[in-house]
């Protein structure tokens, strides 16, 4: 019981490499909005499936964005639960537009 919270990981490590190309670039306030969303979506009950915990996170993101209406950032393609890390990539134009300045 020693160990740190695996939600509070996963949502430290997802924030940092979403944060680090987000465009524009976030605040501090939003970036601790990013985690807070993240550790949410991996607290929730989804089953221990990694695509799932993906899924959510992936869910989130997508939620933080469409409320902010002025942010893009990558998305979440794999997770290693061995060495804790993420692999994040940009969303294309086909899968989905993106707009990080489309109200401007």
């Amino acid at each position: 019981m020693g160990q740190a919270s695996p939600a509070a990981d996963w949502a430290d490590i997802v924030t940092g490499a979403y944060c680090a190309d987000a465009k524009p670039p976030l605040t501090q306030e939003l970036a601790g909005q990013v985690r807070d969303v993240l550790a949410k979506a991996v607290a929730s009950p989804a089953g221990d499936a990694p695509n799932s915990l993906m899924d959510r996170l992936n869910d989130a993101l997508d939620a933080f964005e469409t409320e902010l209406r002025s942010v893009v950032g990558p998305r979440v393609t794999s997770l290693d639960e061995a060495t804790g890390a993420v692999a994040m990539k940009h969303r294309s134009e086909a899968g989905q537009p993106l707009r990080a300045f489309g109200g401007q």
